[in-house]
């Protein structure tokens, strides 16, 4: 481990942004590997790789896909000289698993396998470190191993994983982590045991106090009309709703739900053959104000709507911004979006920031609600960086 390099490689990347955390601490991106072409174009805006080639968007389960993987591994060892990748950090799709999702498929076990895939990568690349996120019941969640044999994730990984790497598992909410919202993710990371010296619990971020939504966004300036984007910021913008809905929030206080109201009409209903029908409530958060004092919620992909899981902004009748978001998810303000930068995104019209936000704002908020807090990664980075200098 004398490298001057810190290289990794990410796999089920998304739009990079949790991994952005070691482009920060100095890392070099080897290979990222995502399947949707639309969240790989916004590794590409933030300069992730070094070489265009680094950038491989498919199925890693396909054969060709992998193998271009270990083409980046290759360049990088003749012509940088790197003797090893130092970390692969691997967040596969976690739909088949989460609590959150309601309307699962008959091929979870498949999906949760893919998990395995990451696994294989690793035994292959053999990188110094590895980590991998994913949700809270993810370790006991069935899957697919490389046998063929139905077991749950946490043996599968032991099986696979355990005789060459000392392993830490975590389930840790990140809001005790420098991240101002509350995500309760399993974290597990594994070192060499060759490098004995190195504990990987030791590579935990630090625990810190809990931020509260007022002190991570309460600066950001009001948003009271429909569609209002900030003269500053083209990020902090009111996302458009029917306005049928405002009469079932704009009476919400603080940490109430619209199912609350006891006017009924202003509880989400339709109305159906001229009779209103009130809309199912699946989910106590739906349609609930949200609290200043207290941390964000969990920031999930439908963050666009206001009949999703702990939406709706604690004063404003909106859903939260592109800009809060990023914040709450403590994504740096110089990851990019787009390839205009932010004085060319400050001279677009108002009509042609519509146009854009209109093209891009459902593949950011889905970006960003699938993502891992930046400022958990880069807190990891920093400290398998020192680690690595500390020993060499």
């Amino acid at each position: 481990m004398t490298d001057a390099i810190h290289s990794y490689i990410s796999l089920f990347s998304s739009a990079g942004i949790g991994c952005y955390g070691f482009k920060e601490e100095g890392f070099e991106c080897i290979a990222t590997n995502e399947l949707l072409e639309k969240r790989m174009k916004i590794q590409k805006y933030n300069l992730k790789c070094r070489y265009d080639t680094g950038y491989i968007c498919g199925d890693i389960k396909n054969k060709d896909v992998f193998n271009k993987i270990l083409l980046e591994i290759k360049f990088w060892k003749e012509v940088h000289k790197i003797s090893n990748v130092d970390v692969v950090i691997a967040t596969p799709p976690c739909q088949g698993i989460s609590i959150a999702n309601h309307k699962k498929h008959s091929d979870e076990i498949t999906r949760n396998s893919l998990v395995i895939e990451s696994l294989k990568a690793i035994k292959i690349i053999l990188p110094n470190f590895f980590v991998i996120e994913n949700v809270r019941s993810f370790l006991k969640t069935i899957c697919t191993d490389v046998d063929g044999s139905k077991k749950n994730i946490k043996e599968s990984i032991e099986s696979n994983l355990s005789t060459l790497y000392d392993i830490s598992y975590n389930i840790i909410n990140f809001k005790n982590y420098g991240c101002p919202s509350s995500r309760t993710r399993t974290l597990i990371i594994g070192v060499k045991r060759e490098f004995e010296y190195i504990r990987p619990c030791e590579l935990l971020p630090d625990e810190s106090s809990e931020i509260t939504l007022r002190n991570a966004i309460g600066y950001l300036p009001a948003l009271k009309t429909m569609g209002e984007l900030d003269t500053n910021d083209i990020y902090h913008n009111y996302k458009n709703y029917n306005i049928r809905m405002i009469p079932w929030i704009e009476n919400l206080i603080e940490g109430e739900s619209a199912f609350e109201n006891k006017d009924i009409n202003r509880i989400p209903h339709s109305i159906k053959e001229g009779k209103i029908v009130f809309n199912k409530n699946k989910n106590a958060d739906k349609y609930r104000r949200q609290f200043w004092n207290k941390v964000a919620p969990c920031i999930h992909t439908r963050n666009d709507i206001l009949s999703s899981q702990n939406t709706i902004h604690p004063t404003d009748n909106r859903v939260f911004s592109i800009r809060e978001l990023m914040i709450m998810m403590s994504i740096p303000c110089n990851f990019k979006w787009t390839e205009l930068s932010n004085e060319q995104l400050y001279q677009l019209t108002l009509e042609e920031k519509r146009k854009f936000l209109k093209r891009e704002e459902i593949n950011i908020r889905q970006s960003i609600g699938e993502a891992v807090p930046t400022i958990i990664f880069r807190q990891i980075a920093k400290k398998i960086n020192k680690s690595i200098s500390k020993h060499i």
